[in-house]
């Protein structure tokens, strides 16, 4: 059996060097040569001689030269891995991209000319020179002033005519091989790497060959005069983020987010799930080459996503889940809150990248999330009613202190009472330390709402980051004592509620009990959560007559349109000052609210 890799001899007696390319790197090694072919079974080369001692001698280097084609190949492929799908808005992207770059280059050539014209020139005028006759029906000794001369005219015309017949052909046959240089092309500029046996590839090359077709038809009518205007420029976008080593995808984007900084595993987890499905949908975008019709794309998916997910679903991509939503329209899907968690992440993530210079300089590019958000209504989420309200606290957990395994200890007492009276976020509450809660000059006790990175404790934006005044009702029902507890135990670093604190990791489990007993109380509503004690809150507060900044500054929302939207803690406590903040809480209006059968804490002996 012959040898795969040496020194051979020709028919003709010459020698050449051969070297097998391994199995899975053939079509990795065609693209590294760029010669157009799908595949390199071998690297060979003529060595030029028919003396075996210098063949070898000389193969040597040649032989090198292989090994790094090869490891340029595995390169390639770590990181392209070979993918056998494409969604429809790749393939789009990329035949678009096919068709602006050919319009674009036409229009290049009409501006400055093919660069063949001075040559011509110049040849012609050194035949004169010399006297040698010639004879052209095209000007000589005349450079037009701009544009295209009658002879780069007659040229292109040709070109154009020999280039409609190959490729109209090629469309007619469906021969899309006739386009197999520009997809590869293609491909390495968007940073893919796609199996060319595969069906999706083989869309690919007639989208791609259906759009070569179109610009040469929109060239020739260009060349009758028409004004045939280059399209705008988004594909031309993501070719230049791509050209180099700038491709900049979102997981690119993600891997840098994470080594930033230590964050909770299960925000990771939902930031990392976000953007697969992303992936899934649109593929490995650069970052600057996502366009809001991306966005809009995954947000509409996103709502089709069946809530219900076991069986062959639990492992099903994004699109297989949209097919078969579709396919049962009567299937429950996920929540409007849900859809608007995975777009915030991966926006998170672009803005991230943006930020962080993965989006080159030269580049024009705008959040393309910005605004995409469903309108939740503040979602599928409503306030407690008041009769629902006095159910729940007239239950075992607030007058016996009769708490469940579930519960986590005084958190099934403390954090329902906290949402009421702060309206923070159940994560917000499980993350306070003792040092949270501290007592102002003036008297006036505060709970401070912020991130701390040392911690493990973030929030969900900068405007989450607050100040908010311990109710008289809190202080009443022992609270003060409660953190006075917590940190003669622990110190001022101890967390209030240590079984669900953010190192815990037992916020979700907590979440579900909590969702189950307010159930056990007849509060059926499935839009009736913890979140709803925040809807509890802003509407006691409007009822109360807070002025409207106060209340999204206390609330912890972001609001453009005023100052308040971008205060952290200290800064609201220096532009509302203690007396404003304790004057808002007061107005409080729970107007049938009875908190008299809750029994206050009282030491540390509840635990």
């Amino acid at each position: 059996m012959r040898a795969m890799t040496g020194v051979f001899k020709h028919d003709k007696g010459m020698f050449h060097v051969r070297k097998k390319v391994p199995k899975g790197l053939e079509e990795a090694v065609a693209r590294v040569l760029g010669r157009g072919k799908p595949k390199q079974l071998f690297l060979q080369q003529s060595l030029g001689t028919k003396d075996l001692a210098l063949a070898n001698k000389l193969a040597k280097p040649i032989l090198i030269k292989f090994d790094r084609i090869i490891a340029d190949a595995q390169a390639l492929v770590a990181t392209r891995p070979l993918r056998t799908t494409l969604s429809s808005s790749e393939i789009r992207a990329l035949a678009d991209a096919h068709y602006f770059a050919l319009l674009e280059q036409d229009e290049e050539e009409r501006r400055e000319g093919t660069g063949s014209e001075p040559v011509f020139q110049a040849v012609a005028k050194q035949l004169t020179a010399e006297g040698v006759e010639f004879r052209t029906p095209f000007k000589v000794g005349e450079m037009p002033l701009a544009g295209l001369s009658d002879r780069e005219i007659y040229k292109r015309a040709e070109q154009l005519e020999d280039s409609m017949h190959l490729y109209s052909t090629a469309l007619a046959r469906g021969d899309y091989t006739a386009v197999a240089v520009e997809v590869a092309d293609l491909l390495d500029v968007f940073g893919l790497a796609v199996d060319a046996n595969v069906e999706d590839y083989r869309k690919l090359a007639m989208a791609v060959l259906s759009a070569h077709v179109r610009a040469l038809q929109d060239i020739a009518r260009r060349d009758k005069g028409e004004p045939i205007a280059t399209p705008a420029a988004a594909p031309q976008l993501a070719l230049r983020v791509n050209s180099g080593n700038t491709s900049g995808t979102l997981r690119d984007a993600l891997d840098g987010w994470k080594r930033e900084r230590a964050r909770p595993a299960g925000t990771e987890n939902e930031y990392a799930r976000a953007v697969t499905l992303f992936e899934q949908l649109h593929g490995p975008l650069p970052v600057a080459a996502i366009r809001r019709s991306h966005a809009r794309e995954f947000r509409e998916a996103l709502q089709l996503v069946p809530r219900k997910r076991a069986g062959r679903l639990s492992t099903a991509t994004l699109p297989e889940l949209v097919e078969f939503s579709r396919a049962n329209p009567d299937a429950e899907r996920i929540s409007v809150g849900t859809v608007n968690k995975n777009l915030g992440a991966v926006q998170t993530i672009a803005l991230w990248a943006y930020d962080k210079g993965v989006v080159p300089d030269d580049v024009q590019w705008s959040d393309p999330f910005a605004k995409m958000r469903l309108d939740e209504d503040d979602s599928a989420r409503t306030s407690f009613g008041m009769s629902e309200l006095n159910c729940l606290f007239n239950s075992a957990v607030f007058v016996d202190h009769d708490i469940p395994l579930g519960g986590r200890g005084m958190a099934a007492y403390w954090l329902p009472l906290l949402g009421l009276f702060t309206g923070a976020r159940q994560g917000e509450l499980a993350a306070l330390q003792a040092s949270n809660v501290q007592t102002a000059s003036s008297g006036l006790s505060l709970i401070y709402i912020v991130a701390d990175k040392m911690a493990n404790k973030t929030v969900k934006t900068k405007a989450s980051q607050r100040v908010v005044p311990v109710h008289a009702e809190l202080v009443r029902l022992g609270f003060l004592r409660f953190v006075r507890d917590a940190a003669h135990k622990g110190g001022a670093g101890a967390w209030l509620f240590p079984a669900i604190a953010p190192s815990g990791g037992k916020q979700a489990a907590w979440s579900k009990w909590f969702g189950r007993y307010l159930r056990g109380q007849g509060i059926n509503d499935p839009a009736k959560v913890f979140h709803s004690f925040r809807h509890n809150m802003k509407d006691a507060l409007r009822r109360g007559g807070v002025d409207g900044e106060l209340r999204e500054a206390l609330i912890g929302h972001a609001n453009d349109a005023t100052v308040s939207g971008g205060y952290g803690a200290k800064e609201m406590l220096d532009r509302f000052g203690p007396s404003a903040l304790k004057k808002a809480i007061t107005q409080l209006d729970y107007s049938g609210l009875s908190l008299a059968r809750v029994k206050p804490y009282k030491d540390s002996s509840i635990s």
